[in-house]
């Protein structure tokens, strides 16, 4: 079963996705990869994982939260996950390249894997996929766009070349 509801960020509207055990998913409006809702999914704005997820989210977003503590259940293939854990070490304000994600996920030389991983990471925000930069600094890809990334990004303080 899957619990859901929205959370209206300064930024458009997310659509936060729970299970019994966490927090499974934090989608932009019409992000790349954004999920249809199936039969099996209950709206229940009450859900335990869905109310800590929007209280978290507006400390985050009002400058009052640097790291979350919401529990987390990504569904993902092993490396995927492995790559989810890395970004999730990546600190408040920081920036690191693909390079840098796949060494630390403990797959040195698999950017391009670890990019890929990246993109599909269905707790955005929460697990800071935006920090996550061009070997140059630059800003590239992110599934809830450009803006946003360079938005969230803003908001943290992050020094890069974008």
């Amino acid at each position: 079963m899957r619990y859901y509801d929205t959370y209206d960020s300064p930024h458009g509207r997310i659509m936060l996705v729970a299970t019994d055990d966490g927090l499974c998913g934090v989608y932009f409006h019409r992000q790349k990869y954004f999920p249809a809702k199936q039969k099996d999914w209950k709206r229940e704005p009450g859900h335990a994982f869905l109310k800590r997820a929007k209280r978290e989210l507006a400390e985050y977003f009002a400058g009052r939260r640097r790291r979350f503590d919401v529990a987390l259940d990504p569904e993902g293939t092993p490396f995927q996950r492995s790559v989810w854990k890395a970004i999730s070490r990546v600190g408040f304000g920081k920036t690191a390249t693909y390079g840098d994600l796949a060494a630390r996920a403990g797959h040195a030389g698999s950017a391009r894997a670890a990019g890929a991983a990246t993109g599909r990471n269905p707790i955005g925000i929460i697990v800071p996929c935006h920090r996550i930069v061009g070997s140059n600094g630059s800003l590239t890809g992110y599934a809830g766009g450009l803006g946003r990334k360079r938005a969230l990004l803003a908001l943290e303080g992050a020094q890069s070349s974008f």
